[in-house]
């Protein structure tokens, strides 16, 4: 009994002491004074201030009772809820409406926890929490823009809106260099005999493609496809007996073919954004509307990019690039009647995202497109027969094959610095004048030649235009 005694005392002594000091730290005493008689009253969302006057009150009003809430404790002090982020303004009257205080009141997220969560995982980095208006407020420095993405995302699990006032010291404009290389080849062949048959009264044609008034029928046309006036590769055989003549044409035709293409387009973005790259354009396409109206969208064709970076800490770059070469494809086109047909489009797209330093460069190849077609056109049954069956068709196929390789190249860059001069293509030449491109053939000319034979620091270049104005007299116009 006697333990349970002095536990119990124990109990209630620890109560009765440690509780008051509780509720002391849980709430904020704010004293008014002065002759402006006003005060600031910093409250978290949930939590109580508590307020007290030198003088009594007897009525209180709340700007915004959304903000803040009050609860009247005695006719000195008051207690302040906080409901909703934002400020608003409490006033206490006295008797007669005598002012006895104003509280303007500002009701934040309680950043306390999250001050110690940053500073616990962001030790490294510079970044203070605060408040504005209500809301959370990051200032500060930090190292790179990942650690400035990892404190946000923190923040936020302690209030939906925070405000970002943190500086990078990383640079933050990453420029791509990009390289499209694209190589067609394209080989085809062909082999075919066609006879033509005249007579007095008739004409009789195997393996041609073109109506029979088109093909030659007189000695004078056949000395001119003799002489090479038909196309490349075909050559003539003529017999003639009894009056009817005959012509044998022997089509032969090989042709190769290589076409490269190349776009090297530089972009700049900031860490975070995107930026967008197009070479090419835009083409109509049609689109039924409401009541029978017909509207237009444009689709865009070309040699596209867009890519995303983000700069990691030490250097490294985190990209996401989308390259696009597109090209219309008029074997598969749309047709939508009247008239009106829809080119389809050969596309070739890649998504990807990689991790580079400074310089480093990665290749997307691969990208190949392979096309063959072979035709055979032969007279029904004699075109079976071996050997001979050659003499009666006409066979040729058509191979394309196309490369597309990208080189994609990262860099940390700065902007120039006020004063630099930015060179461009054309600092190195100026437009010829009438005795250079009449005479010396020369469409423009360079800068250090054309200071050495005229002795001027600035020679006259351009074209000269005389142009006649009201009264006779001539202006010289120089470009």
């Amino acid at each position: 009994m006697r333990r349970l005694s002095l536990a119990a005392a124990l109990a209630a002594f620890a109560i009765g002491t440690l509780l008051p000091l509780a509720e002391a730290q849980a709430q904020k005493l704010v004293q008014i004074s002065g002759p402006n008689r006003t005060a600031t009253v910093n409250v978290s969302i949930g939590k109580s201030a508590d307020v007290r006057t030198d003088i009594s009150f007897t009525d209180v009003t709340v700007g915004d009772p959304e903000i803040a809430d009050v609860n009247v404790l005695t006719d000195k002090s008051l207690s302040i809820l906080g409901r909703k982020s934002g400020t608003t303004r409490i006033t206490a009257y006295g008797e007669g409406k005598k002012l006895a205080g104003m509280f303007d009141v500002e009701v934040t997220y309680d950043t306390s926890m999250l001050a110690s969560e940053i500073t616990r995982r962001f030790s490294h980095a510079g970044i203070r929490v605060g408040t504005a208006n209500g809301k959370i407020l990051l200032t500060g420095n930090a190292p790179d823009a990942v650690t400035l993405d990892q404190a946000l995302s923190v923040a936020k699990q302690f209030g939906p809106e925070v405000i970002n006032s943190v500086s990078v010291d990383a640079p933050q404009q990453v420029m791509l260099e990009v390289r499209f290389i694209e190589a067609s080849r394209q080989a085809s062949r062909e082999l075919g005999v066609q006879w033509n048959v005249f007579g007095s009264s008739g004409a009789a044609v195997i393996g041609s493609r073109q109506p029979v008034n088109f093909l030659p029928r007189a000695a004078g046309v056949a000395a001119g496809v003799l002489s090479g006036a038909p196309p490349f590769g075909v050559a003539m055989a003529r017999f003639i007996a009894g009056g009817i003549t005959t012509d044998a044409f022997i089509n032969a035709l090989e042709e190769q073919g290589l076409a490269r293409s190349l776009a090297e387009p530089n972009l700049t973005a900031l860490s975070g954004d995107t930026a967008s790259f197009l070479a090419g354009g835009e083409y109509p396409i049609p689109v039924a509307g409401s009541l029978g109206s017909v509207t237009v969208e444009f689709k865009r064709y070309g040699v596209g990019l867009a890519f995303t970076p983000t700069v990691l800490k030490g250097g490294l770059i985190n990209l996401k690039i989308v390259p696009e070469v597109s090209q219309f494809d008029p074997n598969h086109s749309v047709n939508l009647g009247n008239g009106l047909s829809v080119p389809a489009l050969i596309v070739r797209r890649a998504d990807t995202t990689v991790e580079l330093r400074d310089g480093q460069s990665f290749v997307i190849g691969g990208l190949l497109q392979n096309n063959s077609t072979t035709a055979q056109e032969q007279l029904p049954w004699i075109g079976d027969v071996p050997i001979l069956g050659a003499l009666f068709s006409s066979k040729s196929y058509q191979k394309s094959e196309t490369d597309l390789a990208i080189i994609v190249t990262p860099r940390l860059v700065r902007p120039a610095r006020p004063g630099d001069v930015v060179k461009t293509p054309l600092d190195k030449t100026l437009p010829a004048n009438d005795i250079d491109f009449f005479l010396m053939g020369k469409s423009e000319i360079r800068r250090e030649a054309s200071r050495l034979a005229s002795g001027a620091t600035h020679p006259m270049i351009g074209h000269v235009l005389e142009l006649p104005k009201t009264g006779g007299t001539i202006v010289t116009v120089r470009n």
